[in-house]
């Protein structure tokens, strides 16, 4: 993970870092749980997943992506992005954990996840220093906040 361009400050940028970590605790702790046979907890990080990741995505595609994406520098990798939400997404809705195929179909989703995570870390969000204009970012705020109503704070305003 990036360290070096202060991306990780913009109030932003912090909150999506702390839903992938807080996402990806969550499917680690479900991969963890099938190992132990415990596929009702596995069930239960399954869904905490999944609604945490939909809140995620709205907030994402609906400000940053939105904004960077009327760029063409970005569109492309921005819509490769949003093909990997929907494909997630469409195999969180449908998974079932007491069919082996869809249990190594998650191990193989988590791996990915992990990888899409990076993409976004390690390229959209530094990316995000320079392109956006202080509009942009009230945009992308605005959208974040419409995905999280219930949170506190105002995003380091």
């Amino acid at each position: 993970m990036c360290h070096y361009c202060g991306c990780r400050e913009i109030p932003l940028i912090k909150e999506f870092i702390a839903e992938h970590e807080s996402v990806t605790d969550a499917a680690g702790g479900a991969l963890r749980a099938l190992d132990r046979g415990d596929r009702a907890l596995a069930a239960e990080l399954v869904d905490r997943v999944e609604r945490e990741l939909r809140a995620h995505w709205q907030g994402e595609e609906q400000g940053l992506f939105a904004v960077m994406g009327g760029s063409a520098e970005y569109a492309g990798y921005i819509d490769a992005l949003v093909r990997e939400h929907r494909e997630l997404a469409a195999f969180l809705g449908r998974v079932e954990l007491d069919r082996t195929e869809d249990v190594v179909r998650l191990r193989e989703a988590v791996d990915e996840l992990h990888h899409h995570i990076a993409k976004e870390e390690d390229g959209l969000f530094p990316a995000s220093l320079t392109a956006l204009s202080g509009d942009e970012w009230d945009r992308s705020m605005t959208a974040w906040r419409s995905a999280h109503p219930e949170a506190p704070g105002d995003l380091g305003r």
